[in-house]
């Protein structure tokens, strides 16, 4: 997939593109409907699905402070949809200047003159441009005037648990047994330690991506060495505990390579009086160096709080019996 940052890196022989534009952070089932439609558009077109993305979140420019946390690094989310077809993704430094664009504006300098598009595809809540000014309605004008159409893909009904049922979304949004799949939602599931309903809404498990840098090695010292992931500002990381879940290798590009299983601990190590909170994946049945890798964690389901034990012999059972749950938990021979 060609990816880029900026509309002046822009390759000059684009042509003309099917476009979809959004945070997409999370690529939940509810985008990956959308981004299937623009897809598929483009290739019934013989044109380039192009995904149009930005960073930093718009809500952190829009009002200071509120970064909300992230559900997929860049490298991720680039590796996700791409997994979905698209062919194309331009990241837009969402700055104080972009936010106060003039719909029209945007619509002219980003859409018709840089990425030449020939359609639009977009959930039916869709806004852009200063203040949100801009609707589908608008973009519809717009494209009536500047030669491209516009598709608003509307929200519908999913079964709760089905992944195969007709489960069509919105932009950040799609209805799950009663529930509304966004971001937001999902958030909220990763900030509880609720591993099980993130991943129903996201399709997979949650992941945060980072590097394994050196700790005070107290894992290796009791016989259980992990790798201790360092991962970026405002990464979305699940509540302090004990998690069964995977971790995956990268390659130089980012691409994910290798998935190995693994107990996750989140937490400040309370047994050591720690403060920091950290994520450290204890790999089963692995030997070998991690150190300066950059590495996946996903979180399947959490299996225990984060505890103060009293002594260590007392954190070695547990920890033992986090490898025999972790193993139960993903179904592995113990």
């Amino acid at each position: 997939m060609r990816r880029w940052r900026g509309l002046e890196a822009t390759p000059g022989d684009l042509g003309r593109t099917v476009v979809t534009i959004g945070m997409y952070d999370g690529v939940h089932r509810g985008h990956q409907k959308l981004i299937g439609a623009a897809v598929a558009r483009a290739r019934a077109m013989r044109r380039p699905c192009l995904l149009v993305t930005f960073d930093p979140h718009p809500a952190e420019v829009v009002r200071p402070g509120s970064h909300p946390a992230i559900l997929t690094s860049m490298d991720r989310k680039a590796e996700l949809v791409a997994d979905l077809g698209v062919e194309a993704m331009c990241v837009l430094p969402f700055t104080p200047e972009f936010m106060r664009l003039a719909p029209e504006t945007f619509t002219h300098s980003v859409l018709v003159e840089r990425l030449h598009a020939a359609q639009v595809v977009v959930g039916e809540n869709f806004t852009y441009g200063h203040r949100a000014a801009g609707t589908v309605d608008t973009l519809r004008a717009e494209g009536r005037r500047f030669g491209f159409a516009v598709e608003g893909i509307p929200l519908a009904g999913v079964t709760n648990g089905d992944d195969s049922a007709e489960d069509a979304p919105a932009d950040d949004d799609a209805a799950d047994g009663g529930v509304t799949i966004s971001s937001t939602y999902i958030r909220a599931c990763v900030a509880a330690g609720d591993m099980v309903s993130a991943a129903r809404a996201l399709g997979r498990a949650h992941r945060v991506d980072g590097v394994v840098v050196r700790g005070h090695r107290r894992g290796r010292e009791l016989g259980y060495p992990t790798a201790n992931v360092e991962t970026p500002p405002f990464t979305a990381i699940p509540a302090d505990g004990v998690y069964a879940g995977h971790l995956v290798t990268r390659d130089s590009e980012g691409a994910s390579r290798d998935r190995l299983p693994a107990a996750v601990s989140v937490g400040t190590n309370p047994t050591f009086q720690g403060s920091r909170r950290t994520v450290e994946a204890y790999v089963l049945d692995y030997e070998g160096d991690l150190y300066g890798e950059h590495v996946g964690v996903e979180f399947a389901r959490r299996l225990r709080p984060m505890t103060a034990f009293p002594d260590v012999d007392a954190l070695l059972a547990a920890m033992a019996q986090d490898v025999v749950d972790t193993r139960k938990a993903l179904g592995l021979p113990t």
